[in-house]
């Protein structure tokens, strides 16, 4: 006989039916046992911080119990529930370390709960999530992320902030039981003199003082072990490019590099790689905030790219990490979209200027003539030449004038940028420089030196912008005529195309300011040129615009919508815009005063340094 349910004709249970009774699926295990370990840390907590129940049914069993366990099971239900929160987004993202000592955890802090509130329901519920984290072991194997000692740092400023506000809950959890009337200051000295052990001026009455100076106690030795454990743990430094990396990267640019405006980036020495089984094609990346963060395409054979792309996923995999693709080609979305089932998302489009199809003639290009003519007759002279072809004394000055001509304190970029000039097997980049010769005869230690252009090759006929500085008391107008001069000198060079900076949602600011723009793409335009006071979008745009390039689209690869603010996060620190770390004391700050391109999804790229005429 069959039986029929919402059209299930297969005489079985319907689907909703044995979904409920097999329970949750096993990839959905981490991120609800993650969850539901932070709704036990709570409880933890609360159980920890308020007073027990008297009326509860085991009320007498647990009175024969010694006295002092009172205080004590407070205090270790309390450091149980601080420490599960801290564990819960490593179970979110299935580490096994967070499974082990979540293992350990879960029946203390029920074992504590019992004795000190008499809560059966405390223990039943920490002892059904052990029981899901024992079934589910196997789900919970990502190895450790790349860590460094500034996390120890982090933790005490942040563990200790949160002892604190802990603390003055727990000291005024007992009303009843306080000693006269102590001010706020009173209970703050209560509570940063109990961190330490000592006893504070607040007094309490029915032995409320030993369960609260234990609570504080316990607190202040959890802000110190984890801090201590985060110090002295042996570190994981983020992947880096090794030198038979590099070599074998160089190899495949000398074969594919025309492919994409973006591969010498590859090049970076803090990016980590990824080769597919054959050795053909490679992906670079680097794990920010728990983002494994690849840009542009893979390098080298396109056939090869789908094995790189598995190793990618596969490293992603095995350390729960986020995977992401800023800034890849068309082609490159495509394949990555077709063997990952990623997304992909438009983000902007990037400035391809063709050799032979400039010229500083016509009416479009009117504003960039007359400034260059203007620059040139202020007695501006510029040179541009292979970076092999400069002499030692010349790089040198070069170097240091893009070190000391640097807008930030922080050396920014990552998906368009290489973070070095001049060394070795960097010798066909091209740099472009302005010279000037100062009026008043100062002697600069940059000699005549006013700006500075530097490209990467692109495969054997085109290069790629990467770098801008100039002198602050320069003219304005250095970048458009060193653009100009590279572009003119290119022929000589053999260069037939060049990549200038990325305009980031171009499409929408262009088709905004047109006529007959629907309502929300104005407003969407409107927002752009809102956040462009930050992040220079649609001056960007503007200045690319001048070249009259061609525009390639660049897309962003996720798995989920969801990932997109994460991801978003994680390119702004990977590019720079964002340091958790502490700055350096007394550091200089310097205000950048020119807009910058933009790599991809969250701002402009730093190195690219541009100034909109």
């Amino acid at each position: 006989m069959s039986v029929t349910v919402d059209g299930d004709k297969s005489g079985s249970v319907p689907n909703r039916a044995r979904r409920i009774l097999r329970g949750p699926r096993p990839e959905k295990v981490p991120s609800l046992v993650g969850t539901a370990c932070t709704l036990i840390g709570l409880i933890d907590i609360a159980a920890g911080v308020f007073p027990r129940f008297r009326t509860s049914r085991v009320h007498d069993f647990a009175e024969i119990l010694p006295g002092t366990l009172g205080p004590l099971s407070a205090a270790l239900s309390l450091s149980a529930g601080v420490l599960l929160l801290l564990l819960a987004h490593g179970l979110k993202r299935h580490k096994r370390r967070a499974w082990r000592a979540a293992v350990v955890l879960l029946p203390l802090g029920g074992l504590a709960q019992f004795v000190w509130r008499h809560s059966v329901v405390g223990v039943l519920l920490s002892l059904a999530l052990l029981a899901l984290l024992v079934r589910h072991r196997g789900q919970f194997a990502a190895l450790p992320d790349p860590r460094s000692r500034w996390k120890a740092l982090a933790n005490f400023i942040l563990m200790g902030a949160g002892s604190i506000l802990l603390g003055l809950l727990i000291v005024s959890a007992h009303p009843r039981r306080v000693i006269g009337s102590p001010s706020l200051t009173d209970r703050l000295e209560h509570v940063l003199y109990g961190l330490f052990g000592f006893e504070g001026p607040v007094g309490y009455s029915g032995g409320v003082d030993w369960t609260v100076g234990y609570s504080l106690g316990a607190l202040g030795m959890l802000t110190a072990l984890t801090t201590i454990y985060l110090a002295f743990r042996p570190e994981h430094p983020a992947a880096r490019l090794t030198a038979d990396d590099e070599v074998r990267l160089r190899a495949l640019l000398a074969k594919h590099g025309g492919r994409d405006s973006l591969g010498h980036f590859a090049l970076r020495r803090d990016k980590g790689v990824v080769f597919s089984p054959s050795g053909k094609a490679a992906v670079c990346y680097r794990v920010v905030s728990g983002v494994m963060l690849a840009s542009g395409d893979p390098i080298g054979d396109v056939e090869a790219w789908p094995g790189a792309i598995e190793r990618f996923m596969d490293e992603a995999k095995a350390h729960s990490w986020t995977p992401a693709v800023m800034g890849c080609s068309e082609t490159g979305g495509e394949v990555w979209t077709r063997e990952t089932g990623l997304d992909a998302l438009e983000l902007g489009d990037e400035a391809v200027v063709d050799v032979a199809d400039f010229s500083l003639s016509g009416r479009a290009m009117r504003n960039v003539r007359q400034m260059v003519k203007r620059i040139e007759r202020n007695g501006y002279t510029t040179k541009v030449r292979r970076v092999r072809d400069l002499s030692d004394g010349e790089l040198a000055r070069v170097r240091r004038a893009a070190a000391d001509w640097r807008g930030t304190d922080t050396e920014r970029g990552f998906s368009m940028a290489l973070g070095r000039i001049g060394e070795a097997g960097d010798g066909d980049a091209v740099i472009a420089t302005a010279h000037k010769v100062d009026e008043d005869g100062t002697d600069s230690p940059y000699g005549d030196l006013k700006a500075i252009i530097h490209f990467v090759p692109w495969g054997p006929d085109g290069m790629s912008l990467e770098l801008m500085r100039r002198d602050r008391s320069a003219d304005p107008g250095m970048n458009e005529l060193l653009i100009v001069a590279a572009l003119q000198e290119s022929p000589r060079l053999g260069i037939e195309h060049v990549s200038l900076n990325f305009a980031m949602f171009r499409a929408a600011l262009a088709r905004g300011e047109k006529i007959g723009a629907g309502p929300v793409l104005r407003l969407w335009r409107g927002l752009l040129v809102f956040l462009s006071r930050w992040f220079q979008i649609e001056s960007l745009y503007k200045f690319n615009a001048k070249f009259q390039p061609r525009w390639e689209p660049r897309f962003v690869v996720y798995r989920k919508s969801r990932d997109l603010p994460r991801i978003g996060f994680a390119a702004m620190q990977a590019e720079g815009f964002v340091n958790l770390e502490l700055p350096r004391p007394f550091a200089l700050r310097r205000a950048a005063a020119e807009p910058r391109p933009c790599a991809h999804i969250v701002a402009p790229q730093s190195d690219r340094e541009v100034r909109a005429a």
